[in-house]
């Protein structure tokens, strides 16, 4: 299977200009990714530009530090999806998680899903800052409060994806939501040791590349 489908072809700096959009998307109908992962600033912009591709725009909300208001929070996706976005990438109440306060974590994450209806939810848990024992619970915590996918990192905290967080989260979610692994994935090797581990979504800025490898891996 091309891992092009698993995709979100991802661009999150913030020096990202328009033009850079604009190619990003391009790249994406050109390769089939499953979505770009854009600015809230650029959501608008990439749904005009990806209109009847098929390719989903993703966005992010709270990014990268979660700790904005809930409210703030809800707002941002209802925004977000009134200017095109159809999936929400969001960062859980970090301060709350490290403080063992899973009603917070999950009041936050439940917020954000009542703003969203139909349009999935991918909560980011920023595995690097805890155990496993409370990775374990803030993935349970996730589905409880109706996310969608439970996602491993944002990509700029201390450490992204490893192979054995992807499989802890498969596990304890059991397919009752996806399980999308981001930060650091930049080449066919990675992107396929994550797959393998359970991911069914991967997020890298390096999705170009990656298909590429892979596309000469099948010569």
């Amino acid at each position: 299977m091309n891992p092009a489908s698993l995709i979100d072809h991802t661009l999150l700096k913030a020096t990202t200009t328009g033009a850079d959009i604009d190619l990003l998307c391009e790249e994406a109908v050109e390769y089939g990714f499953a979505a770009v992962c854009v600015p809230p600033t650029f959501v608008g912009r990439s749904s005009h530009r990806l209109y009847g591709s098929g390719v989903e725009v993703a966005t992010v909300i709270g990014f990268p530090l979660g700790y904005e208001l809930s409210e703030i929070k809800k707002m941002q996706a209802e925004r977000a999806i009134a200017a095109g976005a159809t999936e929400i990438d969001m960062v859980i109440d970090l301060g709350a998680a490290k403080a063992g306060d899973l009603e917070r974590v999950h009041s936050d994450i439940a917020a954000v899903v009542s703003a969203c209806g139909s349009v999935p939810v991918k909560t980011i848990l920023e595995c690097c800052l805890f155990d496993a024992g409370m990775k374990e619970q803030l993935a349970r915590t996730a589905v409880q409060a109706g996310a969608a996918f439970v996602k491993t990192s944002t990509g700029f905290a201390e450490g992204g994806a490893t192979v054995e967080d992807v499989k802890l989260l498969t596990a304890t979610v059991d397919g009752r939501a996806g399980v999308k692994a981001a930060g650091g994935i930049r080449d066919w090797e990675s992107c396929q040791r994550m797959i393998a581990a359970g991911a069914t979504r991967i997020g890298a800025s390096a999705g170009v590349e990656i298909v590429r490898q892979w596309l000469a891996d099948q010569e």
